[in-house]
C-alpha cells in the first residue's frame, strides 16, 4: 500500500511541474510567437518535469520521505526517462525540425535524414568520452554508467561556465562601484551629436542626389543619339559635375558619417540604461543587490581561489560541507547540538537553495539566449536545443551535488548513478570554472575600461 501512495505522491507532483513547464513555454519562452508545436511544448514540459523530480528526489532522500525502495524505483525511472529524453526523442526531433526548415530537402527524405542525423549524434555523443578517464571495465557497453559519464562531461561544462561568467557578472551588474556615472546633460549632449550627424548625413545625401540630377541632365544634353547606354557610362566615368561636387568623395563621407552615427546610437543607447541602473541602485531592492554583491564578489575571489588550488595539488572535496561544519562546530567550538538533526536541516536548506538557484537561473539564462537568436522559423529547433541543455545540466547537477550531501543521505544516489569517476567532474568543474570567471574578468574589464569619451564630428 505504500509503495501506491508514494506512486501517487510522485505521480501528482510530476503532473505540477509538467504544468509548470508547460507554463513557462506558453507565458514566456513564446509569449511573442503565435505559432506553436504541440509535440514541442510536450518535449520541453516533459524533460522539465523529470528534471524537477530528480531535484524532488533529493530532497526526499534527505527529508526521508517514502519507503527508500520507492525512492530507488522512482530515481531508476526518472534517470532512465530522462536519458531515453535526452539522447533519443531530443536529438532526434532537433534534426526532424532543422531538416524540415531546408528549402532544399524534399518532404520524402526528411525521415531517412533525420535517422542519419540522429545515428551520427550517437557517434559523436559516444566519441566524446574517449579523451576523458570515465570509462571502467566494469560498465557494460549500454550500461547506464556509459550514458551518463558522456551526459556529466557535457552538462559540468556547461554549469561551470555559466557559474564562473554569473559569480563574476553578478557583482559586476549590481554594484554601484561599477556604474558609470551619467547624469541627464551627458545623456542630452550625445542626443544632440546624434542628431547634429544625421542633419549632416542628410544633408550630404541631399548634394549627392542633386549632384546626380545635374550630371544626368548634362548628360542627356551632350550625348543626344548615343542612347542610354551612352549616358550610363558618362555617368560612371565623369564624377566630377557642373556644381564642382566630387560624388565618390561625398559617398565616403556620408558612409563615415553613418558609421560614427551608429556608434553614437550606441552610447546613447549605452548611457539609458547605465542611468536606468544609477536609480534602480537608489531603490531599497538595488541597495540590497548592492550588499549582495560585495558578498558574490568575495566568494567569487574565494571560489577562484579554491579552484586553483585544487587543480594544482589534486585535491577534491571528501567531506561535504554540512557535515565539515557541524564538525568545526562540534570539535573546535565546543557546541553541543544534536549532530543528526541539524545535519538534517542544513542539508534541507542548503540543498533547498541550490535547487532553487539552479532552477530559476537556468530557466533566466535559456529565456534570454531564446530571445537573443530565435525568430518564427527557428524557435522550435532552439527550444528543444535548450531542452537538451537543460536536460543535460540538471543531470549533472545531480552528480555534483551528491557531493553536499552527507554520507548517509547520498547512498541511493551512488547506487543509481553507479560507479561513476566522481571526482573527475569535481576536477573538471574547477578548472572549466576557473577559465570562465578569469575569462570573464578579464572580458568584462576591457568593457568597463572602453569609457566612450567625446569624438570631434569634422
Amino acid at each position: 500500500m505504500s509503495f501506491l501512495q508514494d506512486a501517487v505522491i510522485m505521480f501528482s507532483s510530476q503532473v505540477i511541474f509538467f504544468a509548470g513547464g508547460w507554463v513557462f513555454f506558453m507565458k514566456q519562452l513564446f509569449k511573442n510567437y503565435e505559432v506553436h508545436h504541440i509535440m514541442v511544448q510536450l518535449i520541453f514540459s516533459i524533460t522539465f518535469a523529470l528534471s524537477c523530480t530528480m531535484f524532488e528526489l533529493i530532497i526526499f532522500e534527505i527529508l526521508g520521505t517514502m519507503e527508500s525502495s520507492s525512492r530507488y524505483f522512482h530515481w531508476r525511472l526518472g534517470l532512465y526517462s530522462m536519458l531515453f529524453m535526452v539522447i533519443i526523442v531530443l536529438p532526434f526531433y532537433i534534426a526532424y525540425f532543422v531538416l524540415s526548415s531546408l528549402r532544399f530537402v524534399q518532404r520524402k527524405q526528411i525521415g531517412p535524414l533525420t535517422l542519419v542525423s540522429w545515428v551520427a549524434f550517437l557517434y559523436f555523443f559516444w566519441k566524446i568520452g574517449d579523451p576523458f578517464p570515465i570509462s571502467s571495465p566494469k560498465h557494460g557497453v549500454l550500461s547506464i554508467e556509459q550514458f551518463i559519464s558522456r551526459i556529466g562531461v557535457i552538462g559540468v561544462t556547461v554549469m561551470a561556465f555559466l557559474s564562473g561568467f554569473g559569480a563574476v557578472n553578478y557583482p559586476y551588474t549590481s554594484m554601484t562601484y561599477f556604474m558609470r556615472p551619467v547624469t541627464i546633460n551627458d545623456i542630452i549632449a550625445i542626443e544632440k551629436k546624434l542628431l547634429h550627424t544625421y542633419d549632416m548625413i542628410l544633408i550630404k545625401k541631399k548634394r549627392i542626389a542633386m549632384a546626380q540630377r545635374d550630371q544626368l541632365l548634362r548628360s542627356k544634353s551632350g550625348s543626344s543619339g548615343s542612347g542610354i547606354w551612352g549616358m550610363l557610362r558618362s555617368v560612371a566615368t565623369n564624377p566630377l559635375v557642373s556644381s564642382g561636387e566630387n560624388i565618390s568623395q561625398l559617398k565616403e563621407e556620408v558612409a563615415a558619417l553613418e558609421d560614427f552615427s551608429r556608434q553614437l546610437l550606441l552610447e546613447a543607447v549605452d548611457m539609458h540604461s547605465m542611468r536606468e541602473r544609477i536609480e534602480w541602485a537608489k531603490t531599497f531592492r538595488g541597495k540590497y543587490f548592492n550588499v549582495m554583491g560585495y558578498f558574490f564578489s568575495l566568494y567569487c575571489l574565494w571560489k577562484i581561489f579554491i579552484c586553483t588550488i585544487n587543480i594544482l595539488f589534486g585535491r577534491v572535496a571528501r567531506v561535504d560541507p554540512v557535515t565539515r561544519g557541524i564538525e568545526i562546530a562540534v570539535h573546535y567550538m565546543g557546541f553541543q547540538i544534536d549532530v543528526k538533526f541539524w545535519s538534517q536541516q542544513i542539508s534541507f536548506f542548503l540543498v533547498g537553495c541550490i535547487v532553487v538557484t539552479s532552477i530559476r537561473g537556468l530557466l533566466i539564462t535559456l529565456t534570454k539566449f531564446f530571445y537573443a537568436i530565435s525568430s518564427s522559423k527557428s524557435s522550435n529547433v532552439i527550444v528543444l536545443a535548450l531542452a537538451q541543455i537543460m536536460g543535460m545540466y540538471f543531470v549533472s547537477s545531480v552528480v555534483l551535488m551528491r557531493m553536499n550531501m552527507p554520507a548517509e543521505y547520498r547512498t541511493i544516489i551512488t547506487q543509481v548513478l553507479g560507479e561513476l569517476q566522481f571526482n573527475f567532474y569535481h576536477r573538471w568543474f574547477d578548472v572549466i570554472f576557473l577559465i570562465s570567471a578569469l575569462s570573464s574578468i578579464g572580458f568584462l574589464y576591457l568593457a568597463h575600461k572602453q569609457v566612450p569619451g567625446d569624438r570631434e564630428i569634422s
